[in-house]
């Protein structure tokens, strides 16, 4: 079978094992407390079996109903599927120029995560100024108070995030930054390049690093992977030596999930969008969502 250029995150190539589906889950959420759940921040239930926990980004449901004007397709309703199919949480990224998560779109899944009881995480720049429409990052997050707050550098220019923070230079101007989000409530996490030096993070009072995976998965579709993961294990262990708990995000995908969190140690949440939407394309959100967390069972 031929190979197209994207077989990394492409689902129709055949050439990456499928693990078997489980059934999704008709039952709603929030769940009562049972020995298979615990809690880990505020009244969400996390559930247990699971040791690394889907959380999924819905900007590209936005930037399809944005490309056409009106309201569909529907990001209430994609969290829902998503959420009904056993994902742990949502996220998104709200940007200054509103191209995909816009405001209101940031209230109503608020409230949609509140009615499920899952996580909502909200990530975006902190430096970013408000504007028309924008309230600012670290206002928007005191407004809402989502569980989760994952700041990152990017750019207003940027088409998507492409690395993480120079701790070393950014430490100091953050600190405050991640003061006010965790007196609103928040969790803080701070995207983080493999090899950077996470030990900063944790000095200013962060929560969690999320692990920039863009790299790695460059590598997996180019057969390079074993190149890089060492530093992406010795990060991740470094954040754990420091008192961090590790995420991980950018461009994960059903094909190169499983060996990343079989070489890094930990990886307690992943923030998958872009190639779980496009993989539901093909297979629809249930069971994309299904097949996301048979790789996620524990291992």
């Amino acid at each position: 079978m031929r190979r197209c250029s994207t077989r990394a995150n492409c689902s129709a190539c055949g050439n990456w094992p499928r693990p078997a589906v489980p059934a999704p889950s008709s039952r709603r959420r929030p769940r009562p407390a049972t020995r298979h759940a615990r809690r880990e921040h505020g009244d969400a239930w996390i559930p247990a079996p699971v040791s690394t926990r889907l959380s999924v980004n819905l900007n590209k449901i936005a930037v399809l109903r944005n490309s056409r004007g009106g309201a569909e397709p529907c990001v209430v309703r994609a969290a829902r599927t998503c959420l009904d199919a056993g994902a742990h949480g949502i996220t998104v990224h709200p940007r200054p120029d509103a191209r995909h998560i816009r405001h209101d779109d940031v209230l109503a899944l608020a409230e949609v995560c509140r009615e499920y009881g899952v996580e909502f995480n909200i990530e975006g720049n902190p430096f970013a100024p408000p504007r028309e429409g924008y309230a600012g990052f670290v206002a928007l997050c005191e407004a809402v108070r989502p569980a989760q707050a994952t700041l990152v550098p990017d750019d207003d220019a940027q088409i998507t995030s492409d690395h993480g923070f120079d701790f070393a230079r950014d430490a100091d101007a953050l600190a405050p930054l991640v003061a006010r989000l965790k007196d609103a409530g928040c969790r803080v996490s701070l995207f983080a390049d493999a090899g950077s030096e996470v030990a900063h993070a944790a000095r200013i009072g962060a929560d969690r690093v999320e692990l920039y995976t863009g790299p790695y998965a460059e590598a997996f579709a180019a057969g390079r992977a074993g190149d890089v993961l060492p530093a992406f294990a010795a990060t991740a262990t470094a954040a754990q030596a420091a008192g961090l708990a590790v995420n991980a995000g950018h461009d994960l995908s059903q094909a190169n999930l499983g060996a990343f969190l079989d070489a890094v140690p930990g990886v307690e949440e992943v923030s998958i969008g872009h190639a779980l939407i496009g993989e539901a394309l093909y297979e629809g959100l249930a069971t994309t969502i299904a097949r996301y967390l048979a790789i996620l069972s524990p291992r």
